[in-house]
């Protein structure tokens, strides 16, 4: 049975730090890319951060890039987000995902997807 379970989640003031944890199982961890996406209320889901499943390239969104970091332990079929300097928009509901390859921001690529876990930021 395929789970990704995310976990770190919580209420952090604005300029604070989280650190998101995605456990998978049931897949062959390895093979597949890994990303999270977000989703703000009143908002669609938008892409956050990828990892690639080779040789572990990271992808950012604007929004995010140097603030955030994506990375992955194929010996603990993990992958991890690093938030730092949050604001108040980076408020949302965090997913984790994979995909057989590098897909980006291209939801309907992702076969997996996990349930979510709440990151609020306050000012």
């Amino acid at each position: 049975q395929v789970q990704l379970v995310e976990s770190g989640g919580g209420l952090v003031q604005a300029g604070g730090s989280l650190r998101l944890s995605c456990r998978a199982s049931g897949f062959t961890f390895m093979s597949y890319a890994m990303a999270w996406f977000r989703q703000a209320p009143g908002k669609e889901r938008e892409f956050v951060a990828a990892v690639s499943r080779g040789d572990s390239s990271t992808y950012y969104a604007d929004s995010v890039k140097g603030r955030f970091t994506i990375s992955r332990d194929n010996v603990q079929n993990t992958v991890i987000l690093q938030m730092n300097s949050l604001k108040p928009e980076d408020t949302a509901v965090y997913y984790c995902a994979a995909a057989t390859s590098y897909s980006g921001g291209r939801q309907s690529l992702y076969r997996y997807w996990g349930q979510g876990t709440q990151v609020t930021v306050s000012s």
